[in-house]
């Protein structure tokens, strides 16, 4: 665990113009989907789990808050922040609307959209113009970036809503679907979980994004706390360890 609270009452006093929840001995309430791993999911149960729920957790012991981690879904996660929680974590893309209405911390993953497939399918499936071709079925969690990476570049594949994004890669296993087009980082897990597929392009994505925490406009104080956290654990080695852990390599910023 990460240590340096001595700017907590400082810090988390002022940390955001929404209900002041980061203040001593109150809650940090931090919003995240729960079903986007290898970053955030939460069981049947309500256990949570995933890279960013870890390193979450280490922020709330670094400032000595009291963590509570709320349900949000990718389409009313703009709405809930600011509102139901402080601060929104879980594989969030660095966007330019996000940006608008937001702030986001400096980012600590680089990645871009790639595609999942079947194994057996993959030969057929080696560039987005492959996938874009009539008759293809790309399946699709609404609400995110991945839909609106979709529908700006696939004009002749047919684009499959599907609801849950916990299983939305049984779909393409199942036959269900062709293709899934989502995060390079989120194939690279996924295809280690499923045997049956395979990654299109995920060392060379088809777009070049960032993934970042997100709060409210004006938690100025709250975005510089997790700045310095940040700059911490990469250079102490910790977060190296933790994307190991979980993506199977020291995925940074860089």
């Amino acid at each position: 665990m990460i240590r340096g609270a001595s700017a907590l009452v400082v810090v988390l006093a002022a940390a955001c113009s929404s209900p002041p929840a980061e203040s001593p001995g109150q809650a940090l309430k931090v919003c995240s989907t729960g079903d986007y791993r290898p970053f955030t999911y939460r069981d049947a149960d309500g256990h949570w789990s995933g890279m960013d729920i870890d390193l979450v957790r280490d922020f709330a012991r670094d400032t000595g808050a009291d963590l509570h981690l709320v349900p949000t879904t990718w389409p009313t996660l703009m709405a809930d922040l600011g509102q139901k929680c402080d601060l929104a974590v879980g594989g969030i893309t660095v966007t330019a609307d996000r940006a608008a209405k937001a702030l986001f911390s400096d980012p600590y993953l680089r990645d871009g959209k790639a595609a999942a497939v079947r194994c057996a399918d993959a030969a057929k499936y080696r560039s987005l113009a492959d996938i874009d071709r009539g008759g293809v079925r790309v399946v699709v969690n609404p609400g995110g970036t991945n839909e609106q990476f979709d529908r700006a570049n696939l004009h002749h594949a047919t684009i499959v809503g599907y609801p849950d994004n916990n299983t939305i890669f049984d779909q393409v296993i199942a036959g269900k679907a062709d293709v899934m087009i989502t995060d390079g980082s989120e194939i690279r897990w996924q295809v280690t979980q499923h045997p049956q597929l395979c990654g299109v392009s995920t060392d060379r994505p088809f777009t070049d994004g960032q993934k970042a925490y997100l709060m409210p406009k004006g938690a100025t104080a709250l975005q510089a706390r997790i700045n310095q956290w940040l700059s911490t654990i990469q250079g102490s080695g910790e977060y190296a360890a933790v994307s190991r852990k979980w993506l199977g390599a020291d995925l940074g910023p860089r």
